[in-house]
């Protein structure tokens, strides 16, 4: 089992990768906002209730994943590196497939504010998102989660052995996704 984690900031490509690294590999994409919209009718995420509810469905279909026979699970995350829950998170998930002889990849995209800026509102990621379709909100919402976290890390940060840092910027998604299929022999 292979469990590949793409992480960096809102609007960074994570779920386009995803779906391009999907296309070319045996793997399942499960980006984050799969569970974010499904509870999003009822519960906003913002909420307690709409936290609780999308980390169990995550939490379930990570369980049942990582005992499967399925080659192997992309998910998307947005890793605010300076809160100790977001790494414990990590931790967390990482040490369940590890502890089912799973291999975990660690996948850090980063890209220019303007160009995750224009990603915003890409017709793709829309589609994908409807929480994301107030692009005013969702703008805002980009820029202060910016202001409020570091979404990427510091060079040494990770020591993961199975880890990449990428800068999109400027470069296709399916350009990304084979340098990652390349990198971890997917």
């Amino acid at each position: 089992m292979k469990f590949i984690i793409i992480f960096g900031p809102q609007a960074v490509g994570k779920m386009t990768v995803g779906h391009e690294l999907e296309k070319i590999t045996k793997l399942k994409l499960f980006h984050n906002h799969m569970t974010i919209e499904l509870v999003s009718p009822s519960f906003s995420y913002s909420t307690e209730a709409g936290k609780r509810l999308v980390n169990l469905f995550r939490q379930e279909i990570f369980e049942e994943v990582s005992k499967s026979d399925l080659y192997g699970l992309i998910f998307t995350y947005v890793w605010a590196f300076d809160l100790q829950t977001d790494w414990d998170y990590i931790n967390k998930i990482s040490d369940l497939f590890e502890s089912k002889g799973g291999v975990v990849y660690f996948v850090e995209l980063e890209a220019a504010v303007e160009e995750r800026l224009e990603r915003n509102k890409s017709p793709h990621r829309l589609n994908h998102k409807p929480t994301k379709r107030n692009i005013e909100w969702s703008e805002e919402d980009l820029r202060s989660t910016m202001e409020k976290y570091r979404l990427n890390s510091m060079d040494g940060e990770i020591k993961k052995e199975n880890y990449i840092k990428i800068n999109n910027t400027g470069v296709s998604p399916i350009e990304v996704a084979n340098i990652i299929k390349e990198k971890f022999q997917l």
